[in-house]
Protein backbone atom coordinates (compact mmCIF):
# COMPACT_ATOMS: atom_id res chain seq x y z
CA UNK A 1 0.00 0.00 0.00
CA UNK A 2 1.07 3.57 -0.57
CA UNK A 3 -0.03 6.42 1.08
CA UNK A 4 -0.15 10.34 2.00
CA UNK A 5 -1.08 13.46 4.16
CA UNK A 6 -1.19 16.72 2.17
CA UNK A 7 -2.51 19.82 2.91
CA UNK A 8 -5.41 20.74 0.35
CA UNK A 9 -4.32 24.41 0.21
CA UNK A 10 -1.44 25.95 2.28
CA UNK A 11 -3.23 28.87 3.30
CA UNK A 12 -6.91 27.44 2.98
CA UNK A 13 -6.99 25.07 5.71
CA UNK A 14 -7.41 27.32 8.91
CA UNK A 15 -10.64 29.24 7.38
CA UNK A 16 -13.80 28.37 8.59
CA UNK A 17 -16.27 25.68 6.70
CA UNK A 18 -18.78 27.67 4.13
CA UNK A 19 -22.03 26.16 5.08
CA UNK A 20 -22.81 24.40 1.90
CA UNK A 21 -18.83 22.61 2.33
CA UNK A 22 -19.14 22.10 5.78
CA UNK A 23 -22.60 20.02 4.60
CA UNK A 24 -20.51 17.85 2.06
CA UNK A 25 -18.28 16.71 5.47
CA UNK A 26 -18.37 13.27 6.04
CA UNK A 27 -20.03 11.86 3.14
CA UNK A 28 -18.48 9.21 1.39
CA UNK A 29 -18.60 7.54 -1.90
CA UNK A 30 -17.70 4.14 -3.71
CA UNK A 31 -16.85 4.74 -7.20
CA UNK A 32 -16.06 2.37 -10.15
CA UNK A 33 -14.79 2.98 -13.23
CA UNK A 34 -13.97 0.97 -16.26
CA UNK A 35 -10.98 0.56 -18.88
CA UNK A 36 -11.38 2.25 -22.43
CA UNK A 37 -9.75 1.56 -26.02
CA UNK A 38 -10.00 4.40 -28.04
CA UNK A 39 -9.97 4.54 -31.37
CA UNK A 40 -10.86 1.06 -32.46
CA UNK A 41 -8.73 1.19 -35.86
CA UNK A 42 -10.59 4.18 -38.08
CA UNK A 43 -12.55 6.23 -35.52
CA UNK A 44 -9.51 8.33 -34.51
CA UNK A 45 -10.07 10.54 -32.11
CA UNK A 46 -13.91 9.94 -32.22
CA UNK A 47 -14.64 5.98 -31.29
CA UNK A 48 -14.18 4.21 -27.49
CA UNK A 49 -15.59 0.90 -26.32
CA UNK A 50 -15.75 0.42 -22.46
CA UNK A 51 -14.31 -2.44 -21.27
CA UNK A 52 -14.68 -4.81 -18.11
CA UNK A 53 -11.21 -4.00 -15.92
CA UNK A 54 -11.96 -1.29 -13.10
CA UNK A 55 -10.49 1.08 -10.94
CA UNK A 56 -12.12 1.45 -7.59
CA UNK A 57 -12.36 3.82 -5.08
CA UNK A 58 -13.22 5.12 -1.90
CA UNK A 59 -13.87 8.68 -1.38
CA UNK A 60 -14.89 10.43 1.72
CA UNK A 61 -15.23 14.49 2.63
CA UNK A 62 -13.43 15.13 5.89
CA UNK A 63 -12.80 18.08 7.95
CA UNK A 64 -8.95 17.23 8.95
CA UNK A 65 -6.25 19.39 7.83
CA UNK A 66 -5.27 17.06 5.38
CA UNK A 67 -5.93 15.24 2.12
CA UNK A 68 -5.42 11.18 3.55
CA UNK A 69 -4.03 9.35 0.25
CA UNK A 70 -3.96 5.67 -0.94
CA UNK A 71 -3.11 3.67 -3.97
CA UNK A 72 -3.27 0.26 -3.82
CA UNK A 73 -2.47 -2.16 -7.30
CA UNK A 74 -1.32 0.07 -10.25
CA UNK A 75 0.49 2.83 -9.96
CA UNK A 76 1.21 2.08 -6.10
CA UNK A 77 4.25 3.91 -5.19
CA UNK A 78 4.34 5.53 -8.66
CA UNK A 79 1.68 8.05 -8.68
CA UNK A 80 1.53 10.85 -6.73
CA UNK A 81 0.20 11.44 -3.21
CA UNK A 82 -0.50 14.97 -2.84
CA UNK A 83 -3.12 17.40 -4.71
CA UNK A 84 -1.59 16.57 -7.94
CA UNK A 85 -3.44 12.87 -7.70
CA UNK A 86 -5.22 13.27 -10.65
CA UNK A 87 -8.53 11.66 -8.98
CA UNK A 88 -7.72 14.84 -6.52
CA UNK A 89 -7.38 17.32 -9.29
CA UNK A 90 -10.93 15.77 -11.29
CA UNK A 91 -12.25 16.12 -8.05
CA UNK A 92 -11.01 19.75 -7.66
CA UNK A 93 -11.81 20.72 -11.10
CA UNK A 94 -15.61 19.43 -10.32
CA UNK A 95 -16.06 21.63 -7.06
CA UNK A 96 -14.78 24.42 -8.69
CA UNK A 97 -17.26 24.56 -11.16
CA UNK A 98 -19.92 23.86 -8.81
CA UNK A 99 -18.59 27.24 -6.69
CA UNK A 100 -17.57 25.08 -3.37
CA UNK A 101 -14.45 25.18 -1.79
CA UNK A 102 -12.60 21.48 -2.06
CA UNK A 103 -12.95 19.82 1.37
CA UNK A 104 -9.78 17.64 2.76
CA UNK A 105 -10.54 13.98 1.10
CA UNK A 106 -9.39 10.40 1.81
CA UNK A 107 -8.97 8.68 -1.10
CA UNK A 108 -8.48 4.97 -1.14
CA UNK A 109 -7.84 4.02 -4.80
CA UNK A 110 -7.68 0.44 -5.95
CA UNK A 111 -6.36 0.28 -9.62
CA UNK A 112 -6.32 -2.68 -11.85
CA UNK A 113 -6.09 -0.86 -15.53
CA UNK A 114 -2.60 -0.91 -16.23
CA UNK A 115 -0.69 2.80 -16.58
CA UNK A 116 0.81 3.83 -19.88
CA UNK A 117 -0.47 1.18 -22.29
CA UNK A 118 -3.58 2.53 -24.42
CA UNK A 119 -6.40 1.41 -21.90
CA UNK A 120 -7.61 4.94 -21.04
CA UNK A 121 -6.44 4.95 -17.47
CA UNK A 122 -5.63 8.79 -16.81
CA UNK A 123 -9.06 8.68 -18.49
CA UNK A 124 -10.59 6.57 -15.67
CA UNK A 125 -9.23 8.63 -13.27
CA UNK A 126 -10.29 12.19 -14.41
CA UNK A 127 -14.15 10.11 -14.81
CA UNK A 128 -13.29 8.61 -11.14
CA UNK A 129 -12.93 12.33 -10.01
CA UNK A 130 -15.47 13.87 -11.42
CA UNK A 131 -18.08 11.23 -10.52
CA UNK A 132 -16.69 10.96 -7.39
CA UNK A 133 -17.68 14.86 -6.71
CA UNK A 134 -20.87 14.38 -8.48
CA UNK A 135 -21.47 11.67 -5.39
CA UNK A 136 -20.40 13.93 -3.12
CA UNK A 137 -22.45 16.97 -4.10
CA UNK A 138 -25.36 15.11 -4.63
CA UNK A 139 -28.47 17.26 -3.46
CA UNK A 140 -26.42 20.15 -3.40
CA UNK A 141 -25.36 20.68 -7.06
CA UNK A 142 -26.61 18.37 -9.90
CA UNK A 143 -24.91 17.45 -12.73
CA UNK A 144 -26.16 16.18 -16.45
CA UNK A 145 -24.22 13.97 -18.60
CA UNK A 146 -23.31 16.44 -21.08
CA UNK A 147 -21.68 18.76 -18.17
CA UNK A 148 -19.95 15.29 -16.85
CA UNK A 149 -18.10 15.12 -20.13
CA UNK A 150 -17.60 18.45 -20.69
CA UNK A 151 -15.91 18.63 -17.33
CA UNK A 152 -14.00 15.47 -17.91
CA UNK A 153 -13.11 16.45 -21.49
CA UNK A 154 -11.40 19.31 -20.42
CA UNK A 155 -8.77 17.75 -18.28
CA UNK A 156 -8.66 14.92 -20.74
CA UNK A 157 -8.70 17.21 -23.65
CA UNK A 158 -10.68 14.26 -26.38
CA UNK A 159 -13.59 12.48 -25.19
CA UNK A 160 -13.16 9.48 -26.68
CA UNK A 161 -11.65 7.67 -23.77
CA UNK A 162 -13.74 9.69 -20.94
CA UNK A 163 -17.03 9.26 -22.88
CA UNK A 164 -17.16 5.46 -22.62
CA UNK A 165 -15.65 5.93 -18.70
CA UNK A 166 -18.61 7.73 -17.85
CA UNK A 167 -21.36 5.95 -20.21
CA UNK A 168 -20.34 2.33 -21.14
CA UNK A 169 -20.79 0.42 -24.28
CA UNK A 170 -19.42 2.10 -27.59
CA UNK A 171 -19.70 5.63 -27.90
CA UNK A 172 -19.30 8.11 -30.98
CA UNK A 173 -17.54 11.06 -29.20
CA UNK A 174 -17.72 14.51 -31.24
CA UNK A 175 -17.19 18.58 -30.05
CA UNK A 176 -19.67 21.28 -30.81
CA UNK A 177 -19.57 25.25 -30.29
CA UNK A 178 -21.26 24.42 -27.21
CA UNK A 179 -19.07 21.32 -25.69
CA UNK A 180 -18.45 18.13 -25.94
CA UNK A 181 -21.10 15.74 -26.74
CA UNK A 182 -21.85 11.75 -27.40
CA UNK A 183 -24.21 8.63 -28.38
CA UNK A 184 -23.81 5.66 -26.46
CA UNK A 185 -24.54 2.59 -29.08
CA UNK A 186 -25.09 -1.58 -27.88
CA UNK A 187 -22.22 -3.46 -28.87
CA UNK A 188 -23.29 -7.01 -30.64
CA UNK A 189 -23.16 -9.62 -28.23
CA UNK A 190 -20.68 -11.56 -30.51
CA UNK A 191 -17.91 -8.88 -30.53
CA UNK A 192 -15.88 -10.45 -27.85
CA UNK A 193 -12.68 -8.21 -27.44
CA UNK A 194 -9.25 -9.14 -26.32
CA UNK A 195 -6.28 -6.84 -24.91
CA UNK A 196 -3.09 -7.76 -25.34
CA UNK A 197 -0.66 -5.66 -23.23
CA UNK A 198 3.10 -5.63 -23.38
CA UNK A 199 5.39 -4.75 -19.85
CA UNK A 200 6.45 -1.65 -21.62
CA UNK A 201 4.31 1.74 -21.76
CA UNK A 202 4.18 4.54 -24.43
CA UNK A 203 3.77 7.75 -24.13
CA UNK A 204 0.41 9.13 -25.49
CA UNK A 205 2.02 12.40 -26.15
CA UNK A 206 4.87 11.19 -28.28
CA UNK A 207 2.21 8.82 -30.01
CA UNK A 208 0.17 12.29 -30.91
CA UNK A 209 3.65 13.95 -31.89
CA UNK A 210 4.43 11.45 -34.57
CA UNK A 211 1.21 12.64 -36.44
CA UNK A 212 1.12 14.35 -39.49
CA UNK A 213 -0.75 18.17 -39.80
CA UNK A 214 -2.58 16.67 -42.77
CA UNK A 215 -2.99 13.20 -44.55
CA UNK A 216 -3.40 12.52 -48.07
CA UNK A 217 -7.37 13.20 -48.96
CA UNK A 218 -8.04 9.11 -50.38
CA UNK A 219 -7.30 8.19 -46.86
CA UNK A 220 -9.22 10.16 -45.08
CA UNK A 221 -11.68 9.14 -47.61
CA UNK A 222 -10.61 5.36 -46.65
CA UNK A 223 -11.04 6.02 -43.17
CA UNK A 224 -14.20 7.65 -43.09
CA UNK A 225 -16.27 4.83 -44.97
CA UNK A 226 -14.41 2.53 -42.23
CA UNK A 227 -15.46 4.05 -39.47
CA UNK A 228 -18.94 4.08 -41.02
CA UNK A 229 -18.70 0.42 -41.36
CA UNK A 230 -17.22 -0.38 -38.34
CA UNK A 231 -20.22 1.49 -36.44
CA UNK A 232 -22.19 -1.18 -38.41
CA UNK A 233 -20.15 -4.69 -37.74
CA UNK A 234 -19.59 -3.66 -33.85
CA UNK A 235 -23.58 -3.40 -33.66
CA UNK A 236 -25.08 -5.59 -35.86
CA UNK A 237 -22.12 -7.53 -38.36
CA UNK A 238 -19.64 -8.46 -36.33
CA UNK A 239 -18.50 -10.63 -39.27
CA UNK A 240 -17.23 -7.48 -40.89
CA UNK A 241 -14.62 -6.33 -38.15
CA UNK A 242 -11.39 -7.22 -39.90
CA UNK A 243 -12.33 -5.15 -42.86
CA UNK A 244 -14.50 -2.46 -40.71
CA UNK A 245 -10.95 -2.23 -38.26
CA UNK A 246 -8.66 -1.50 -41.88
CA UNK A 247 -6.72 2.48 -40.98
CA UNK A 248 -4.84 5.24 -42.47
CA UNK A 249 -4.96 7.63 -40.28
CA UNK A 250 -2.63 7.30 -37.39
CA UNK A 251 -1.80 3.90 -36.51
CA UNK A 252 0.89 3.13 -39.24
CA UNK A 253 2.68 6.70 -38.75
CA UNK A 254 2.98 5.46 -35.13
CA UNK A 255 4.03 2.36 -35.70
CA UNK A 256 8.27 2.87 -35.32
CA UNK A 257 7.79 3.94 -31.18
CA UNK A 258 5.93 0.57 -31.02
CA UNK A 259 7.74 -1.63 -33.57
CA UNK A 260 6.48 -5.20 -32.06
CA UNK A 261 3.47 -3.80 -31.47
CA UNK A 262 2.93 -3.12 -35.73
CA UNK A 263 4.48 -6.78 -36.07
CA UNK A 264 1.76 -8.69 -33.87
CA UNK A 265 -1.06 -6.40 -35.55
CA UNK A 266 -0.21 -7.65 -38.76
CA UNK A 267 0.22 -11.22 -37.93
CA UNK A 268 -2.83 -11.41 -36.22
CA UNK A 269 -4.41 -9.75 -39.21
CA UNK A 270 -2.94 -11.89 -41.60
CA UNK A 271 -4.58 -14.62 -39.64
CA UNK A 272 -7.65 -13.32 -39.79
CA UNK A 273 -8.17 -11.50 -36.60
CA UNK A 274 -9.26 -7.73 -36.42
CA UNK A 275 -6.65 -6.56 -34.80
CA UNK A 276 -6.12 -2.51 -33.67
CA UNK A 277 -3.46 -0.17 -31.44
CA UNK A 278 -5.97 0.24 -28.13
CA UNK A 279 -5.62 4.01 -28.08
CA UNK A 280 -2.50 5.45 -28.35
CA UNK A 281 -0.67 1.96 -27.52
CA UNK A 282 1.31 0.28 -26.75
CA UNK A 283 -1.35 -2.51 -26.22
CA UNK A 284 -3.11 -4.83 -28.92
CA UNK A 285 -6.66 -4.79 -29.18
CA UNK A 286 -8.87 -7.87 -30.59
CA UNK A 287 -12.51 -7.54 -31.63
CA UNK A 288 -13.08 -10.97 -31.92
CA UNK A 289 -16.57 -11.87 -33.53
CA UNK A 290 -16.27 -14.98 -31.67
CA UNK A 291 -15.37 -15.85 -28.07
CA UNK A 292 -13.60 -19.59 -29.15
CA UNK A 293 -11.54 -17.28 -31.75
CA UNK A 294 -9.89 -15.33 -29.03
CA UNK A 295 -7.74 -18.33 -27.68
CA UNK A 296 -5.98 -18.62 -31.06
CA UNK A 297 -5.09 -14.72 -31.15
CA UNK A 298 -3.23 -16.02 -27.79
CA UNK A 299 -1.87 -18.77 -29.29
CA UNK A 300 -0.17 -16.46 -32.41
CA UNK A 301 1.10 -13.65 -29.93
CA UNK A 302 2.87 -15.99 -27.79
CA UNK A 303 4.33 -17.46 -30.73
CA UNK A 304 5.16 -14.58 -32.58
CA UNK A 305 6.31 -12.57 -29.71
CA UNK A 306 10.08 -11.77 -28.38
CA UNK A 307 8.47 -10.16 -25.41
CA UNK A 308 5.92 -10.99 -22.39
CA UNK A 309 2.49 -9.83 -23.35
CA UNK A 310 -0.29 -10.67 -20.89
CA UNK A 311 -4.19 -11.73 -22.51
CA UNK A 312 -6.83 -10.22 -21.11
CA UNK A 313 -10.20 -11.74 -22.60
CA UNK A 314 -12.51 -8.89 -21.86
CA UNK A 315 -16.33 -7.76 -21.98
CA UNK A 316 -17.94 -5.07 -23.11
CA UNK A 317 -18.89 -3.17 -20.27
CA UNK A 318 -22.14 -1.39 -20.60
CA UNK A 319 -22.79 0.47 -17.74
CA UNK A 320 -19.37 3.09 -17.81
CA UNK A 321 -18.70 4.70 -14.27
CA UNK A 322 -21.75 4.11 -11.53
CA UNK A 323 -20.86 5.96 -8.03
CA UNK A 324 -22.66 4.61 -4.86
CA UNK A 325 -22.69 5.94 -0.73
CA UNK A 326 -20.05 4.03 0.49
CA UNK A 327 -20.87 1.37 3.57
Amino acid sequence: MTSATVAPDAGASAAPLSPVEGSVIGRAVHVKVPATSANLGPGFDTLGLALARYDELDVEATDAATHDIQVHGVGEGEVPLDESHLVVRAIAHTFAHAGIPLPSLRLVARNSIPHGRGLGSSGAAIVAGVVAAKGLLEGIVEFGPDELLELATQLEEHPDNVAPALFGGLTIAWVTPEGPRHKKLIVHRGVSPLVLVPEHEMSTALARSLQPESVPHEDAVFNVSRSALLIAALIQSPELLLQATEDKLHQHYRAQAMPETDRLIGVLRAAGHPAVVSGAGPSILVLANDPSTRADAVRLVEEAADTAWQALPLAVDFKGATVVPAD
